[in-house]
C-alpha cells in the first residue's frame, strides 16, 4: 500500500506559473511520487523519484497518464534526493512543458495531454509533504 499525501484539486496553475513542494524523504525511501495534471486522470507530470524500485536505482522517472494510458517513460540519472533527507521541487508550467527544478539540476517535461492549467497535485509514497507554494 502506498501512503498518500494530501490532494489539491483546484491549483489553477497557468503557464508563467510555479509551483513549490518542499517536504521530508523516508529514512527508508524505496520512492515518492508527485502527480500534476488536470485530475486524477488526465495528470499531465508524473514525478517519481526512485531509490530502489521497479529495478530503477537513484531514477527519476516521468511519464504522463490519460486516464488508463500511461505514455512513454522519460528518465533522468540525474538524482539530488537522500533518504531522511529535505526535497525541494519547482514546477515551472510553460506553454508546451513543465520545467522541473532540482537543486544544481533543471529539466523539462513535454505537456502532451496540451493541459492549458494545471488544477492537480498530489504526493504519494515515502514523502512528507510539508509545504507547497505557488505563484
Amino acid at each position: 500500500h502506498v501512503p498518500q499525501g494530501p490532494v489539491c484539486t483546484n491549483l489553477g496553475l497557468k503557464p508563467g506559473q510555479r509551483l513549490t513542494v518542499k517536504g521530508k524523504i523516508a529514512p527508508n525511501a524505496k520512492s515518492f511520487v508527485m502527480n500534476l495534471g488536470k485530475d486524477a486522470t488526465l495528470l499531465g507530470l508524473h514525478f517519481n523519484p526512485r531509490f530502489d524500485a521497479h529495478g530503477d536505482v537513484n531514477t527519476i522517472v516521468c511519464n504522463s497518464k490519460k486516464v488508463e494510458e500511461w505514455g512513454a517513460e522519460h528518465r533522468e540519472t540525474v538524482f539530488p534526493f537522500q533518504k531522511g533527507g529535505i526535497a525541494e521541487i519547482t514546477f515551472g508550467v510553460n506553454q508546451n512543458d513543465v520545467t522541473v527544478h532540482l537543486p544544481g539540476h533543471q529539466f523539462t517535461f513535454p505537456n502532451r495531454l496540451n493541459l492549458s492549467v494545471f488544477d492537480y497535485f498530489d504526493t504519494q509514497g515515502d514523502f512528507t509533504l510539508q509545504s507547497l507554494s505557488w505563484e
